[in-house]
């Protein structure tokens, strides 16, 4: 199908915008994004539909998609969105870290949205101690592997020991470092140093 670059550009931005954020972009979020005026941006979106690449609910608010005949150039082979899935973590006690040669497969669980594979790993939780912050037994996290954290981001953090465990992390002024859990029957873990393996970009349950 001949599509200009800027339709390209459209049709990408809406499909990612509805991966990311589970919604489709506004005219006036794509304008922005594209440094264009929302005439231009309208005039585009009418071509992707007349051309059947993108399809909306004149009823509802954000509902542009792709359709599904429609295949967005780059993507023909793409076997879907997966993680390597590299043990448990502990969200009670710290348990020992362990890991599998598995792959967790998005795909399977979101049905057929497709994005851009990253630095990113995912985890099962094993555990309670972060259930006031929306994370429980059995959830898996999709974690962004990084050295370093800021203040209240959740990580998986090595312990001196060796085991590892998911908790919020917080930098004391002593030098200390606090791990936080969000369940009031834990105790927080307070270690001198620890490793940061990534910072919790996402949290994903089935029902």
């Amino acid at each position: 199908m001949n599509l200009t670059p800027k339709q390209l550009q459209v049709a990408r931005l809406i499909q990612q915008h509805r991966i990311t954020k589970g919604v489709s972009p506004t005219l006036k979020e794509l304008a922005e994004e594209l440094d264009v005026s929302k005439v231009t941006v309208f005039e585009h979106v009418e071509a992707l539909i007349g051309k059947g690449v993108l399809k909306r609910d004149a009823n509802k608010a954000r509902s542009l998609s792709i359709t599904d005949q429609f295949v967005l150039p780059g993507q023909e082979q793409e076997q879907g969105l997966s993680f390597p899935l590299v043990g448990r973590i502990a969200a009670g006690h710290p348990i020992e870290r362990c890991q599998q040669d598995e792959q967790l497969e998005l795909e399977s669980i979101f049905g057929p949205r497709r994005g851009q594979r990253g630095s990113m790993f995912a985890l099962q939780v094993d555990g309670m101690s972060m259930m006031d912050e929306g994370i429980f037994d059995g959830d898996y996290v999709i974690v962004e592997k990084r050295e370093t954290a800021r203040n209240g981001e959740r990580v998986v953090a090595l312990l001196p020991d060796g085991e590892t465990t998911l908790k919020t992390f917080f930098k004391e002024p002593d030098g200390r470092i606090r791990l936080q859990p969000a369940n009031q029957e834990f105790e927080p873990i307070i270690v001198t140093d620890c490793v940061i393996q990534g910072v919790v970009i996402g949290v994903m349950r089935r029902y």
